[in-house]
C-alpha cells in the first residue's frame, strides 16, 4: 500500500470519541464579551479599526467593478453651488471711494519748500472705509499749489480700533519721496501742549498746532534737520499744560 493509500485509509476511518454539538449560544455571548473588552481597551482605535475595514471593502468592490461615473457627493456633505452661472461674468468687487484730496480742517505749513518751490503743508482728511468705522480721518502731507489746490505726497492713518483712541496716531514720514524729503508726522489724541523725544540720547522737541476740527487732537512733526527717521525716536512723550507726563 502507498502513501497516498494509507492516508486515505485513515480519512475515511470514525473518530475514536463522539464530538459534542457545539453550544452557538455561549460561544456568541463569549466572543461579545471579547469584542467588549477589546473596545474599551483600544477606544477610538476600535473605530479606527472599523473605518479601515470599511475603506477596504469599498475598495474591493471598486477594484471588482470598473467605475462608470465619478461617485455622487456624500448626503452630509453636499458640493456647494457654483459661484456664477456659466455664461455669465463674475459680479466686480466693491470698491470703495478714495478720500477727498481737500483738507479736513486747516492745511498747516512745515515751514519747507520743495519740488519747484512749492510750499510742504501738513492736513488732516476724511475717510470713510466701512472696514474701519471707528477711523474718520488720517493725516497728509502734500504740496500746496499756486492755484489753491494740492498734490499729495504721503498719507498716513490709523487702521485699527478708533482714530481718537487716547495716545499717538499715524506717526509716519522721515522718507524722501519723490526728490522731497518728509519730515517725521503725527498726531496726538489727548490734552497734549508738548511733544519731546530723544536722538541718540540728544532730547528734541517737535512743533505741536491743535487740530482745527478738534482741538483735543494735536498734529505735531519734527525738525528734518534733527529726526531723519521715525525709527531714531526713543520715545515718543506728550506733556499737557501744567507739564504733567501724559505718557509712559
Amino acid at each position: 500500500m502507498t502513501d497516498l493509500e494509507t492516508l486515505r485509509s485513515a480519512l475515511r476511518e470514525p473518530p475514536a470519541e463522539g464530538f459534542a454539538e457545539p453550544d452557538l449560544g455561549a460561544i456568541m455571548t463569549k466572543g461579545r464579551r471579547i469584542r467588549r473588552r477589546r473596545r474599551l481597551a483600544t477606544g477610538a482605535g476600535g473605530v479606527a479599526a472599523a473605518v479601515v475595514t470599511v475603506l477596504v471593502i469599498v475598495g474591493a468592490v471598486a477594484l471588482r467593478e470598473p467605475a462608470q461615473q465619478p461617485l455622487p457627493p456624500a448626503a452630509s456633505a453636499p458640493a456647494p453651488p457654483p459661484s456664477s452661472s456659466p455664461g455669465l461674468p463674475a459680479p466686480a468687487p466693491t470698491i470703495t471711494a478714495a478720500p477727498s484730496e481737500q483738507p479736513f480742517g486747516k492745511a498747516i505749513p512745515l515751514g519747507l519748500k520743495g519740488e519747484g518751490g512749492r510750499e510742504l503743508v501738513l492736513y488732516a482728511f476724511a475717510i470713510d472705509e466701512p472696514q474701519m468705522p471707528d477711523v474718520r480721518f488720517g493725516l497728509q502731507v502734500a504740496y500746496r499749489n499756486q492755484t489753491g489746490d494740492y498734490d499729495a505726497l504721503l498719507a498716513s492713518n490709523e487702521f485699527k480700533g478708533s482714530d481718537r483712541s487716547f495716545g499717538f496716531h499715524a506717526v509716519d514720514g522721515g522718507d524722501l519721496v519723490r526728490g522731497t524729503f518728509v519730515p517725521v508726522f503725527g498726531y496726538f489724541s489727548g490734552p497734549a501742549v508738548r511733544i519731546t523725544s530723544t536722538v541718540r540720547g540728544k532730547p528734541i522737541e517737535a512743533k505741536v498746532v491743535p487740530w482745527s476740527e478738534d482741538p483735543s487732537v494735536v498734529i505735531f512733526w519734527f525738525d528734518t534737520a534733527q529726526v531723519e527717521s521715525a525709527g531714531v525716536l526713543t520715545p515718543l512723550v506728550a506733556y499737557d499744560a501744567k507739564g504733567q507726563r501724559l505718557t509712559k
